[in-house]
C-alpha cells in the first residue's frame, strides 16, 4: 500500500484554504512548482539591479521613520541583519504550532508570487521547516495590521541560525546541532504557551533541587560547540560590532553559480531520509531582511485557521438547528424555496434549502406544525445564519487573493522594470471581512441560544419544563442555558470591531492601522465560544426528540441518538455538552 502522503504544490498563485490546511496539519508536503521559484529568481536578480541603479526603501535606506536615512552600500547586509534582530520583539505567550505553520506555507507561497527580490534560499527554508516538521517560536503580540513585523523576524533569526527551532508536534526545541533541548524555559524573553492536555507529560517527583550547574556545563543531550566557536558562515564580530554573514560553499561565487542560487527542483522524494533534522541555515544577503517582513502572513494564517473552524461550525448548524425545528414541531414554511426565491441571497437559500434536506421536506412544505408562525430562533434562521454563510465566503474569496499575490513594499514589477513603494501591506480588506464573520456569527449563535431556551418551554414542545423527568422540581436542562450564555458572552466581546483602533507609530509616518491579527485572534476564539453554545442545543434537540412519542426517522437524529448519552435525570452534563462539541465535527459531513 504507497503511505506516500500528497503533495501541496506551491506556485505562488492557486493556493487554497483547504490545501494550506492539509499543510498545517501534516497531512500534506509542499512543493514548490519549478516555474514558480524561477519567478523567485528573476525577482531576486530584479531586485539586485534595481538597488545598484538607485535606492530602494529597506536595502538602501533605513525603515520606519529612518526611511530617509542612507545605508551605505557596504553596510547594507548587515543592516539586513540589524533590522531582524530589532524587529524580533515580540511578546506574549508563544504561539501554537498550527498558527505558526500556517504563516510559514503562506509566506513560502507569497515569495512564490515573484514581487520580493528575496533570495530564494529563503523559500527553500521555508518549505523545508514544513516538511521537517519543525517552526519558529513566535510570540502573540507585536503586531497592528500593517505587516507582521516581530512573527516574521524571529522566524528570520531562525532561518539563518540564530534562534532555536520547535518541534511542531512535540513541543520541544532544537539546537543549532538538531538536538532536542529541554522546554523547561522558553530562553526567548517569554514563557511557552501550555500545551494541550494530551500533550502534557506526566509532573516529574518532588524532591530536593538539583545541585547548580557547574560553571560552563552544558545541558544533558546537548553536544556542546567548541569553545570559541561560531555557526557556519558567521565571522564573528569585534564586542558590540556586527557579525559578518558570509556566502559560503555553493553559493559562495554570485556569478558563476547561478547568482549564488542553488539550483532546486522540487521536494526531495518523500520517504528518503533527510540530510539534517533541520532546515539549513540561510545566508542573508542585502534586501533579504524587509523582503521578508513586508507581509501579513501571520494574521492570514490565524484567519485560515479560523475560517476554517468557523465554517465547520455553520454547516454543523444546519442539522442542529433542523433538529430544534423538529422538536418543537416547528413550521416548515419560512425555509420554503419560494420564499427564498424572491430574495436570493446566496447564504439564507443554503440555509433554508439544508434544513429542507436534512428534515426531508418538499421545496414547497406545508405547515404541519403545532403553530401558525414561530418565534424568530425557528423563522428567522435562514435570514440570520445566511449572513454568516456569506461573511464566511468573502473571508474565504480575501484570505485566498492574500496568499496568491506578493505584498511586499516595494514591490517589484514582475516584467522587472520597476519597484513600487506603496502601501498594499495594509490589512484592512483582511481585517473588515474577519469582523463581518464575527459579528454575523455572534448572531446566528444568539439564534442558537434562543432555540435552546425554547426547547425548554412547555407552550412550545408540550413537554416537561426544561426536559426533566422524575420530581416537579427537577432541573433538566436548565443549566444549559446559562452555560450558553456564559459562552455567547464571549463571542459578544469577540464581536467587537478590532479596526476602531487606533495608533500612531514610528513618529507619526504610520498614523492608522487595521488590528487585523486582533481580529483574526477573535475569530479564533469566537469560534470555540460558539462550540460551546451549538452543542448545548444539539443536546437539548436530541433530548426532546427522544421524549416524543415517535421521534423522527432521520438520518441525523439516528446517528446522534446513538452517541449521545441517555437518560433525564438530574446529573451533570458536563460529559454531555463534550460529546456533542465532537459530533459537530461529524454533522458538518452531513
Amino acid at each position: 500500500m504507497d503511505t506516500t502522503p500528497p503533495r501541496v504544490v506551491l506556485n505562488g498563485t492557486t493556493l487554497t484554504v483547504g490545501e494550506l490546511i492539509t499543510l498545517v496539519d501534516g497531512a500534506a508536503v509542499p512543493e514548490v512548482a519549478p516555474e514558480a521559484r524561477e519567478r523567485a529568481v528573476r525577482s531576486f536578480r530584479t531586485g539586485r539591479r534595481l538597488a545598484a541603479a538607485g535606492r530602494l526603501y529597506g536595502r538602501g535606506t533605513g525603515v520606519g521613520a529612518h526611511r530617509a536615512v542612507s545605508v551605505d552600500a557596504d553596510d547594507e547586509r548587515a543592516h539586513g541583519l540589524r533590522v531582524l534582530r530589532s524587529h524580533a520583539g515580540g511578546a506574549g505567550a508563544l504561539l501554537p504550532a498550527r498558527q505558526v505553520r500556517a504563516m510559514l506555507a503562506i509566506r513560502a507561497n507569497q515569495l512564490l508570487a515573484g514581487g520580493s527580490g528575496i533570495h530564494p534560499g529563503f523559500i527553500d527554508a521555508l518549505t523545508e521547516a514544513l516538511r521537517l516538521g519543525v517552526h519558529p517560536a513566535v510570540n502573540e503580540y507585536g503586531a497592528v495590521g500593517t505587516g507582521d513585523l516581530t512573527a516574521l523576524a524571529q522566524t528570520g533569526l531562525t532561518l539563518l541560525g540564530e534562534r532555536p527551532w520547535e518541534e511542531s508536534g512535540l513541543g520541544g526545541r532544537i539546537g543549532s546541532n538538531g538536538l532536542t533541548v529541554s522546554t523547561g524555559s522558553a530562553g526567548l524573553g517569554a514563557a511557552a504557551a501550555p500545551a494541550p492536555p494530551e500533550a502534557v507529560a506526566a509532573p516529574a517527583p518532588v524532591g530536593p533541587p538539583a545541585a547548580p550547574a557547574p560553571p560552563g556545563s552544558v545541558p544533558d543531550g546537548v553536544v556542546p560547540a567548541p569553545p570559541g566557536s561560531v555557526p557556519e558562515g558567521v565571522v564573528p564580530a569585534p564586542r558590540g560590532g556586527v557579525p559578518e554573514v558570509l556566502d559560503t560553499g555553493a553559493g559562495a561565487d554570485v556569478a558563476a553559480v547561478l547568482d549564488g542560487i542553488p539550483a532546486r527542483t522540487g521536494t526531495p522524494p518523500l520517504g528518503a531520509p533527510a540530510r539534517t533534522s533541520l532546515p539549513a541555515p540561510v545566508t542573508l544577503r542585502p534586501g533579504d531582511a524587509l523582503a521578508l517582513l513586508s507581509s501579513n502572513a501571520l494574521a492570514l494564517g490565524q484567519a485560515a485557521l479560523g475560517l476554517h473552524g468557523v465554517d465547520r461550525l455553520l454547516r454543523a448548524t444546519h442539522a442542529v438547528a433542523a433538529l430544534a425545528l423538529a422538536a418543537v414541531s416547528g413550521s416548515a414554511e419560512a425555509y420554503a424555496a419560494p420564499v427564498h426565491a424572491l430574495r436570493p441571497y446566496p447564504g439564507a437559500v443554503r440555509a433554508a434549502g439544508e434544513v429542507r434536506r436534512l428534515l426531508g421536506l418538499p421545496d414547497r412544505p406545508e405547515n404541519s406544525g403545532r403553530r401558525i408562525q414561530d418565534p424568530y430562533g425557528f423563522r428567522a434562521f435562514p435570514q440570520v445564519h445566511g449572513c454568516a454563510l456569506d461573511a464566511a465566503e468573502r473571508l474565504r474569496e480575501v484570505v485566498e487573493a492574500e496568499i496568491n499575490c506578493p505584498s511586499e513594499n516595494p514591490l517589484l514589477a514582475l516584467d522587472g522594470t520597476a519597484a513600487y513603494h506603496h502601501g498594499g501591506f495594509f490589512a484592512a480588506p483582511l481585517g473588515h471581512a474577519l469582523e463581518t464573520v464575527n459579528l454575523t456569527l455572534l448572531q446566528t449563535a444568539q439564534l442558537s441560544a434562543a432555540r435552546l431556551t425554547a426547547l425548554g418551554d412547555p407552550a412550545l414542545t408540550g413537554l416537561p419544563a426544561f426536559l426533566a423527568a422524575g420530581p416537579a422540581s427537577s432541573s433538566g436542562t436548565m443549566i444549559l442555558e446559562y452555560t450558553a450564555h456564559s459562552a455567547l458572552a464571549e463571542l459578544r466581546s469577540c464581536a467587537a470591531p478590532a479596526s476602531v483602533g487606533h495608533a500612531v507609530l514610528s513618529r507619526g509616518l504610520e498614523e492608522a492601522a487595521s488590528f487585523a491579527g486582533q481580529a483574526a485572534r477573535q475569530t479564533l476564539r469566537a469560534a470555540e465560544a460558539y462550540r460551546t453554545v451549538l452543542a448545548c442545543e444539539l443536546v437539548s434537540a436530541v433530548r426532546a426528540l427522544r421524549m416524543h412519542a415517535v421521534p423522527p426517522q432521520i438520518a441525523v437524529f439516528t446517528v446522534v441518538d446513538e452517541a449521545l448519552p441517555d437518560g433525564t435525570d438530574d446529573r451533570p452534563l458536563t460529559g454531555d455538552v463534550t460529546v456533542a462539541a465532537e459530533l459537530l465535527r461529524l454533522l458538518a459531513q452531513f
